[in-house]
């Protein structure tokens, strides 16, 4: 310990300074500037329009208004005022979306002010991930970069984590970034081990949906005797079934008794994980549950297991009938990655159509936000890319994104890497090389 008076010494206090400096504002050197708000019609003319939901659409137009998709097609009208702008030659595609992430809620481990992913006990419904997401985060750069438009920030820990939010990749505060403030409760399955232990943990998530049943029959019949609880308040849109319950399971105990549980409490349940979904993808099927893998570029866990097992679970999944989103690893950091990791799966056997949707309108339409982004239809919002190619082969590059509507920035600290250091060659090819 510390001497009472003993102050800090220089080099310690000047660490301290640093660490604070980073976890509390962006990085200078790549500042992004949310865009503004569109201000007047926007047509995209001559492109290769992948809509996801309705085909491609050869030297197609796309008009948005107000941040809206209004015509998408080869012969439509452009209003008389719209901004043309001539985009022959590239292709265009509805934002990605993680449907499973940190974004927002970390920044730099192991610094405990710098993450804001989960209080104390293990139930806590009414943590909203939201209101905690940081608009300021140097990780939206680069995942925007890449395609990635929109992430379903979720928080973690305990049994009943809380709400995750579908959170757009652009704007000055939370709430203008928010798309869908209660995307669905994450509930973290209890590790499968001693069976007195895991069998302790699921009677207690078990309370945890009577109490809240309870709570609710209360309230509707005596609201006035019954005083307003937050935590069992935010379960009542689970019980209604307006949303689902995000399950993180991964091996097949897990997953099967997940299923049990979620059909005997009636409630909607999103698989999340599903390392070993292949093995019972029957049952997955016919309970027509949903998943949203969070690892396609990894190594099997289990010796016997061949060493493409993971990359090809979503191709074996798409072939029993299972439903699927491919959400990639949960890490800020790696967000960017997301486009690779449903890459990845059409190498080892899911058709390229498959693997689009799996990271843009099967995870929209799982939590409850299709009727706004994941494809290109009329009505939906301007949320899209400019590529010239698709996003998720490596060689493809990500010209312009928008979102509702506005022509965003495109920097990012990776962008601002590559020119710095780009720089250094072109200086040493300019002058020599510099000798000691």
């Amino acid at each position: 310990m510390m001497p009472k008076h003993q102050s800090l010494r220089p080099a310690a206090t000047l660490a301290i300074a640093l660490a604070v400096a980073v976890t509390t504002a962006p990085a200078l050197d790549a500042q992004i500037i949310p865009a503004a708000k569109q201000s007047r019609p926007i047509a995209l003319t001559g492109a290769r329009i992948n809509t996801v939901a309705n085909g491609v659409i050869e030297n197609g137009t796309i008009v948005f208004v107000d941040g809206k998709i209004t015509a998408v097609g080869r012969d439509v009208a452009i209003p008389a005022n719209a901004q043309r702008i001539d985009v022959a030659g590239k292709e265009i595609y509805p934002g990605l979306i993680g449907s499973h992430s940190q974004m927002g809620l970390t920044e730099i481990g192991g610094f405990d002010q710098a993450i804001d992913l989960r209080e104390l006990g293990p139930f806590n419904p009414n943590a909203r991930a939201h209101v905690a997401f940081n608009p300021e985060t140097r990780h939206l750069g680069p995942a925007r970069s890449n395609g990635v438009l929109v992430t379903v920030s979720a928080p973690a820990g305990g049994l009943v984590a809380g709400l995750s939010a579908a959170m757009m990749l652009d704007g000055w505060t939370w709430e203008e970034m928010t798309l869908k403030s209660e995307a669905g409760l994450i509930v973290n399955w209890p590790a499968s081990g001693r069976d007195s232990v895991y069998d302790a943990s699921i009677r207690e998530l078990r309370g945890y949906f009577a109490e809240a049943r309870a709570y609710r029959t209360a309230r509707q019949a005596a609201p006035e005797r019954h005083p307003s609880d937050s935590r069992l308040e935010a379960m009542i849109p689970v019980l209604e079934r307006r949303i689902p319950v995000m399950v993180n399971a991964n091996d097949v105990r897990q997953i099967q008794d997940a299923v049990t549980w979620a059909g005997e409490e009636g409630v909607r349940m999103v698989l999340v994980g599903g390392r070993d979904a292949g093995y019972v993808a029957g049952l997955l099927a016919s309970r027509d549950i949903p998943v949203l893998l969070t690892s396609v570029l990894d190594s099997p866990t289990r010796e016997w297991e061949p060493y493409d097992h993971v990359y090809s679970l979503p191709a074996r999944l798409h072939q029993a009938g299972v439903k699927f989103g491919i959400t990639g690893g949960a890490s800020a950091a790696y967000a960017h990655r997301l486009p690779y990791e449903a890459g990845a799966a059409i190498a080892y056997g899911l058709p390229e159509d498959v693997a689009l949707r799996a990271v843009t309108l099967s995870p929209a339409e799982f939590l409850g936000f299709a009727d706004r982004v994941g494809s290109l239809e009329v009505g939906k919002d301007a949320t899209l890319l400019i590529t010239t190619g698709n996003p998720l082969e490596y060689a493809t590059i990500v010209e312009q994104a928008y979102v509702e509507g506005r022509m965003i920035d495109m920097n990012d600290a990776h962008r601002n890497f590559f020119e710095k250091y780009s720089e250094t060659v072109r200086q040493t090819r300019s002058v020599g090389p510099i000798v000691p």
